[in-house]
């Protein structure tokens, strides 16, 4: 555990725990989408069939499973990168991508008068966007 006390490591680290949870978010949220691509698509039609969104729910739903995916794989090279000491510039985008795709996320959230929801999502973006500027 000696590595621990290097301060390399120590700020690896730290730069690493958000891109990390955003990596565990997408790729559980984007994943379940794909295998369950017809259940989520009959919850959101569901869900958004009294909004101005109802027309656009499959594509929207495409749409959201390729940003998460993104998403989780840009901050998944980010982690890596930071540690291996190459850069921080992919964990910075993935966490911006990460943001714009929870914008959309909310927005749909808020739509949808769904405003638990839409609140858990605000405090994903506050993670994303906190983040970033730790990797400054």
């Amino acid at each position: 555990m000696e590595f621990l006390n290097d301060p390399f490591w120590q700020l690896g680290l730290v730069r690493s725990l958000v891109p990390l949870l955003m990596v565990i978010l997408f790729t559980q949220s984007g994943l379940d989408k794909v295998f369950d691509f017809r259940g989520n698509l009959e919850w959101m039609t569901a869900h958004f069939s009294k909004t101005i969104l109802k027309g656009v729910v499959k594509p929207a739903l495409i749409a959201i499973t390729i940003l998460e995916l993104l998403s989780a794989a840009l901050c998944a090279v980010g982690v890596v990168y930071v540690f291996a000491g190459i850069s921080i510039m992919p964990a910075f985008w993935g966490l911006m991508l990460c943001a714009v795709t929870l914008l959309k996320l909310f927005a749909g959230q808020r739509i949808a008068k769904d405003y638990p929801g839409a609140a858990t999502i605000a405090f994903y973006l506050f993670l994303a966007v906190f983040g970033m500027f730790v990797l400054r």
